[in-house]
């Protein structure tokens, strides 16, 4: 999934997420938000045939967005690691 980072100010993130669509969105955005650090994730579709989605993440101080977004994609690989065919 390429990614491209629109946003990186410390406490908030914003990325667009080219190629995803509401599944992957979803789960980066509930996953976010059930962390203790993370203030507010959301995703934004904009227009389906013209706009890439985008990912915004503001943490709590003292936490940096973009180590918590890298954390969550290393716990999710892992996770999805151990499936087979």
């Amino acid at each position: 999934m390429p990614v491209k980072v629109l946003k990186n100010e410390g406490s908030e993130l914003r990325l667009r997420l080219i190629g995803e669509d509401h599944t992957t969105l979803q789960l980066f955005r509930s996953r976010l938000n059930a962390m203790d650090k993370v203030e507010y994730a959301n995703y934004f579709t904009g227009h389906p045939d013209l706009d890439e989605p985008e990912l915004f993440i503001r943490v709590k101080k003292g936490a940096k967005a973009d180590k918590i977004i890298k954390d969550l994609c290393s716990e999710i690989r892992k996770e999805f690691a151990g499936l087979s065919n």
